[in-house]
């Protein structure tokens, strides 16, 4: 039997990894007229797309990555839907595709992960629902332009950790490639920015490391962001610092942990560019996002020079503060800052 074929009831819910399954059942709804469709609960995790589909052709397609959690209680908490969906709203503006709704957005999320409910990690296990939405241009345009159809769907997964462990120290490497150009579509969750990422994500896990991190385009000094996940730092004198730029895309995971790190730890928050020479100014370094959540960074190597940081085998202080948190608060465990971190299915 196929890890994909396989129930809920055989999976080791400790050794998920993060990988594909097909689940029971995803959201499909077409916009077609100049309107979305009513929308509804499908089984085939299969699409129809003509062969001259914009997605196919010109990258008009979009996605989104959220979680939601199973309480101690037997709740499910999905963590801060409202952020993903004006996020792909954004995107959709970028790439000139049909924005699904937001309020709509939310609503197709809360079905799909209650649809699934059964393939949900219980509690305790460090696993999740990974869902991903997805926003691809269908209708047929062979010159160049926006589709005038379009497909939105949500489906859903059981995942673990995506790094490979939880808080287990990472090693990276700065590439020599660009991951957006100025003025592009880095700020966008635009499938061609993760296609363009695959051949240096690739190099740098041949070479030993867990992915690459990307510097600005223009002038490659300062850190943009890792391939998979955002980046954040502490410093000596115990500020939470991530980088500011256009072409970085906005993590809400990365939001979040700027809200945490200011007012429930009471450190200084500063959203600014931030340099390669500055390495030695930080004690602790992390990836950040809602695949990889919170992976500490061991140390990155750049141009041959190896920088470390807290420690090879634990994460540092702040970090698992941090980490502690988060996951508090998308558990139940932990009073979210504001009403609309965790929405229930």
């Amino acid at each position: 039997m196929s890890e994909q074929n396989t129930g809920p009831e055989n999976l080791n819910w400790d050794d998920l990894g993060f990988s594909y399954r097909k689940t029971d059942y995803r959201y499909i709804s077409h916009f077609k007229n100049g309107s979305w469709d009513e929308g509804q609960l499908v089984e085939d995790n299969t699409l129809e797309l003509n062969e001259a589909a914009t997605a196919l052709h010109y990258g008009q397609a979009a996605f989104e990555g959220l979680k939601a959690f199973r309480t101690k209680g037997g709740d499910i908490n999905i963590f801060r839907p409202n952020e993903n969906a004006k996020r792909l709203r954004q995107s959709a503006e970028r790439l000139l595709m049909a924005p699904f709704p937001e309020e709509r957005f939310i609503q197709a999320v809360k079905e799909v992960v209650k649809a699934n409910e059964d393939w949900i990690p219980p509690y305790g296990h460090g696993a999740s629902l990974y869902i991903r939405p997805l926003l691809i241009g269908s209708g047929d345009k062979i010159g160049v332009g926006p589709a005038d159809e379009y497909i939105f769907t949500v489906f859903v997964m059981p995942v673990g950790s995506y790094f490979g462990g939880s808080l287990k120290p990472a090693h990276f490497v700065i590439s020599d490639f660009d991951r957006a150009a100025p003025k592009g579509t880095g700020a966008a969750k635009a499938a061609g920015n993760y296609g363009s990422s695959l051949m240096p994500a690739s190099k740098a896990k041949e070479a030993g490391y867990s992915d690459a991190i990307y510097l600005d385009p223009s002038q490659h000094e300062k850190i943009e962001e890792i391939g998979s996940s955002n980046f954040f730092a502490v410093t000596k004198d115990n500020t939470f610092v991530t980088p500011d730029s256009p072409s970085i895309l906005p993590g809400i995971t990365r939001q979040s942990l700027m809200q945490l790190a200011e007012e429930e730890l009471g450190l200084k928050v500063e959203h600014r560019e931030v340099y390669v020479n500055e390495f030695d100014s930080f004690t602790e370094a992390g990836s950040c996002g809602t695949a990889a959540v919170i992976t500490p960074i061991a140390s990155i190597t750049h141009n041959d020079k190896k920088h470390d940081f807290y420690s090879d085998t634990e994460a540092g202080p702040v970090t698992q503060k941090l980490y502690d948190l988060l996951i508090g608060i998308q558990l139940g465990e932990i009073e979210a800052p504001a009403e609309d971190w965790i929405v229930k299915a």
